[in-house]
């Protein structure tokens, strides 16, 4: 598959799982909707490897990088993302994870040596910008009180372990470990976590048998992780974390676009204006160069002592 078809692809579904996340908030405490969210998405990973004959056999520095990818990806982001969402709005949330795009710009540059060039810099800034631009109104209605800073702060670390996931993604596909099995493994590990933090918090492990509560986990599944992170990290391996990770830009113009056409959200300046600033920072960073990477960093990465 191309690049550009997997980019679209992240970036469409990703951009709708804020609305079906929103049929999961109630009944069932968060962290235990994505213990079942990830422990389903593994199972059906574990399935389709089995029938497709791929390997499941790894060594155990191997399982090494499917705990880390679990953890920081599947897992302990998540938790911060929803816990941020108790004391900000989503449009906050959005602006703290849409930052991912600069934390892989620097992490990349850190851990793997690559220098991105100045259209992907100015790309980024145009796209941060932008969705800074698009949440405006909402943020103008909220005073700076102890619990927004401290939802903000969650948000911008649970991007930031988001950014470490991603680095980590990167790292075990430059040893060769295969996406898909990776998932099934870093998907299992991420919920074992999760739920033995929901354990820790005294979560109850109930569950809404509502027709929204179950099609939106389907959805949530077998979309917005099977499909889209298994796009989402392909493309990753593939053009760099500071380039593909400027989808975390990009999705939160799909959910936009979303609540124009299902919730009636007015169109005027800022949308416009975000959302052009937005696409114009896409187009600096996807058509620019392939990075440069330093050999020796990346060959630490593939062999590591």
């Amino acid at each position: 598959m191309s690049n550009a078809f997997l980019y679209v692809v992240t970036v469409l579904i990703w951009g709708s799982t804020w609305f079906a996340i929103t049929f999961q908030l109630g009944t069932v405490a968060p962290e235990i909707s994505i213990v079942y969210r990830y422990a389903a998405a593994s199972l059906l990973l574990f399935a389709w490897s089995r029938y497709r004959g791929l390997n499941l056999a790894f060594k155990l520095r191997d399982h090494g990088w499917f705990v880390l990818l679990g953890l920081l990806l599947f897992g302990l982001n998540y938790v911060l993302a929803y816990r941020a969402q108790i004391y900000i709005t989503s449009a906050l949330t959005a602006i703290a994870f849409s930052t991912i795009v600069w934390m892989n710009i620097i992490n990349a540059r850190l851990f793997f040596g690559v220098r991105a060039g100045r259209r992907v810099l100015f790309g980024a800034l145009l796209g941060v910008a932008g969705i800074f631009t698009l949440f405006v109104p909402q943020i103008g209605e909220l005073a700076l009180t102890d619990t927004v800073f401290y939802g903000s702060v969650l948000a911008v670390t649970g991007a930031l372990v988001a950014s470490f996931g991603n680095m980590v993604s990167q790292g075990a596909q430059q040893r060769q470990l295969p996406v898909i099995q990776s998932n099934a493994w870093g998907m299992l590990y991420g919920a074992i976590g999760t739920g033995i933090f929901a354990i820790s918090e005294s979560h109850p492990f109930i569950f809404d048998a509502s027709f929204a509560y179950v099609t939106s986990l389907a959805y949530l599944t077998i979309f917005g992780s099977i499909i889209a992170f298994g796009a989402y990290l392909t493309l990753l391996g593939r053009i760099g974390a500071h380039r593909s990770g400027y989808a975390m830009v990009m999705f939160p113009v799909v959910a936009l676009i979303l609540s124009i056409l299902f919730e009636g959200l007015a169109v005027d300046s800022t949308v416009i204006v975000g959302t052009i600033l937005v696409l114009a920072g896409h187009l600096f960073v996807l058509k620019s160069r392939p990075p440069r990477q330093k050999l020796r960093l990346s060959q630490a990465v593939r062999d590591p002592a």
